[in-house]
């Protein structure tokens, strides 16, 4: 394991040119946005699952190449993870269905993910808070539709243990939940990463679609080892599993990344990435070339202070990174920080990354931006605010339970949606939708 704050240099590579077709996309435009939910605004003591909570929040998307979608959203009124499927317009394709978990114990923070040679075939994760006899609540669900989402089978627990699982942790008094990922990548191969309070990260895989899961891996995170955090994964283009996720407990955290080339069975680190300060919440993805990106939040001087989203790339499957870059440090006029990035890539190398927007370091996010790369990740353009991305009426940016949530998808043809949940206690609660088109 190499040393922490190191960055691996990538090699001179030999590699085909780039092969995009068309002009370089230049920008979004947005349509208007769509409310999927709205609820209210309770948000009581914490008295585990007899709290008295009453809002909407987390949402999760799928966007499909026709440019349909599925969403995903939570009613913590009824404790339920609701699920919706919408067509190329954002308009329903069928109506909000529950998806069964415990009756009596909240559901958090949704992860929707699609099959690519099985557009039918939906997988969703969340974080079912059962308190399983250890200090911390919270168990890793999982349910499969072959129908496109319109039905879900019932759940199976994946993770069955009292660690708390899904739980992030910054300080021993500090976490957030949703620290976990959910892959489905071609031939049946679906993966489920996690980690629990104390700090392990486990892995489990499928090789049939999700209906049977293998018994989960542990990669990091043991006794005497520093706690995992915010896990992220991606498929390279020569198969391998790549993860990536960052030390909890340590103001100047790194990220570290193993690599799995026998489909999740087992992992070799492969060392630390990151600058001088406190890396977080990674994001994976490979784009068409078998470039692997990965974006991340870097505040200075420890957690809870501002952040910038930088960004990095690897031209031999996560193996070495060239020099990261800065993605997101000017900011929209009100902005102080931009952190927690989401990531996602079209089919002519198009890097898109959206973060949270905060106008006070002592205040929750308002507000998305959204910067955008036309030379594959090369260089950004100035972050943008995403139209309609702040509440109206005033609410903060979702998930109260902890921020680790991506919010942005785009297909191969261009196709953008982005979602975001706000809460105002007292006042009101949604979940809404934007959509867009990359131009050329």
């Amino acid at each position: 394991m190499l040393s922490r704050r190191v960055l691996l240099t990538a090699p001179l590579l030999t590699l085909p040119p780039m092969l995009h077709a068309g002009a370089p996309r230049q920008g979004v435009q947005w349509s208007a946005p769509v409310e999927l939910a709205r609820g209210a605004g309770l948000r009581g003591p914490w008295r585990q699952n007899d709290s008295r909570y009453d809002f909407v929040d987390d949402p999760a998307l799928a966007l499909a190449a026709d440019g349909s979608l599925l969403v995903a959203w939570v009613d913590q009124a009824r404790k339920a993870v609701m699920v919706q499927r919408r067509g190329a317009g954002g308009q329903p394709a069928s109506p909000p269905a529950e998806v069964a978990g415990a009756p009596h114990a909240f559901s958090w923070i949704p992860r929707l993910a699609v099959a690519p040679d099985a557009p039918q075939r939906v997988l969703l994760l969340w974080q079912e808070i059962l308190f399983s006899g250890g200090s911390h609540g919270g168990e890793m669900m999982l349910a499969r539709s072959d129908d496109g989402g319109r039905g879900f089978s019932v759940p199976v627990n994946l993770s069955n243990s009292q660690g708390g699982d899904g739980k992030g942790r910054v300080t021993p008094e500090y976490w957030h939940n949703g620290s976990y990922d959910l892959l489905a990548a071609t031939g049946g191969r679906v993966f489920a990463a996690w980690t629990e309070y104390d700090g392990p990260l486990w892995v489990a895989r499928s090789v049939d679609g999700g209906e049977n899961f293998s018994r989960p891996v542990r990669v990091a995170g043991g006794r005497g080892e520093r706690p995992a955090r915010a896990p992220a994964m991606t498929m390279t283009r020569e198969g391998a599993l790549l993860l990536a996720w960052t030390d909890g407990d340590h103001p100047m955290a790194d990220l570290r990344l193993a690599r799995s080339t026998d489909g999740g069975a087992s992992f070799r680190a492969l060392g630390a990435v990151g600058l001088p300060g406190y890396s977080d919440a990674p994001r994976l993805a490979a784009d068409r070339e078998g470039v692997v990106h990965l974006a991340w939040s870097e505040s200075e001087g420890g957690p809870l202070r501002r952040q910038r989203v930088h960004h990095a790339r690897s031209r031999d499957g996560g193996l070495s990174w060239e020099p990261p870059r800065t993605v997101m440090d000017e900011l929209p006029d009100g902005f102080v920080s931009a952190g927690f990035p989401s990531l996602a890539i079209d089919s002519q190398g198009t890097v898109l990354v959206l973060a949270e927007l905060q106008e006070d370091l002592k205040q929750s996010p308002r507000g998305l931006a959204l910067a955008i790369s036309t030379d594959g990740g090369e260089s950004f353009g100035a972050p943008q605010l995403v139209p309609h991305s702040r509440d109206p009426g005033g609410g903060f940016n979702g998930s109260s339970q902890g921020l680790l949530v991506p919010k942005l998808a785009v297909n191969a043809r261009g196709d953008v949606a982005v979602v975001n949940s706000a809460l105002r206690e007292g006042s009101h609660s949604r979940v809404w939708l934007m959509r867009g088109r990359l131009g050329t």
